[in-house]
């Protein structure tokens, strides 16, 4: 519909659908209180050396081809403000949790077990109260080394790695348990925001990609 001028004209027949699109980006945050935080025996790491990592992830690439990440951006309310949820491993390296998928498994599912795995108690994998939500990022490993971007770089054919963050949303409440050999800590948003110092390439990007979403802090 259109009035004289050609000029469209807003109808309100739309509001319905507009209304359940803004619901789509308001996430309910609980407070840090609400939630059980326990350990368990702890979990073997991989890598001990970085030359150990490049070994083992060439040889990866030989049998499976793109290793794929997938990581949780977890949030929680402390002070009034958004938390992220980050692991902390030998008291230096700050990680989101998450990791590498299985060959032809899904990302949702590969990030469930990986969330189950660090932090539940129930191990089997298919921990029902992970709820993902949508993809809010995707950066890419053109070749071995650490280095990450968050596009795939035009004159790269064949990438090493891709690392992609969901978002999760709690429930109201529940019982994180984690290995004893990983912390988890609740890190305000402002003080993630562009340190790369600390937190590494993709962790200090993760305010901007929430900049979207409207935060509705809810009070115990």
């Amino acid at each position: 519909m259109s009035d004289e001028m050609g000029v469209p004209v807003y109808n309100n027949n739309n509001n319905n659908s507009s209304s359940d699109h803004d619901q789509s980006y308001v996430v309910d945050i609980y407070p840090l209180s609400n939630y059980y935080f326990g350990s368990k025996d702890a979990i073997p790491f991989k890598d001990e050396t970085l030359p150990d990592r490049l070994l083992r992830m060439k040889s990866n690439y030989a049998a499976h081809g793109l290793r794929t990440c997938v990581e949780a951006v977890i949030l929680v309310e402390l002070f009034k403000h958004p938390h992220l949820l980050l692991l902390q491993i030998r008291n230096s390296i700050f990680k989101l949790p998450g990791g590498r998928l299985r060959p032809g498994e899904s990302d949702i599912d590969g990030l469930k077990r990986k969330l189950t795995r660090k932090l539940s108690l129930n191990e089997d994998g298919n921990d029902i109260g992970w709820e993902v939500a949508e993809c809010l990022g995707m950066w890419w490993k053109p070749d071995f080394e650490t280095l990450l971007f968050p596009y795939l770089p035009p004159n790269v054919k064949r990438p090493k790695e891709c690392t992609k963050l969901f978002l999760v949303k709690l429930p109201v409440s529940r019982k994180f348990i984690v290995p004893k050999n990983l912390k988890l800590l609740a890190v305000p948003l402002c003080q993630i925001h562009e340190n790369h110092k600390t937190y590494g390439p993709i962790i200090p990007g993760v305010p901007q990609l929430l900049s979207k979403f409207s935060f509705n802090i809810i009070d115990s």
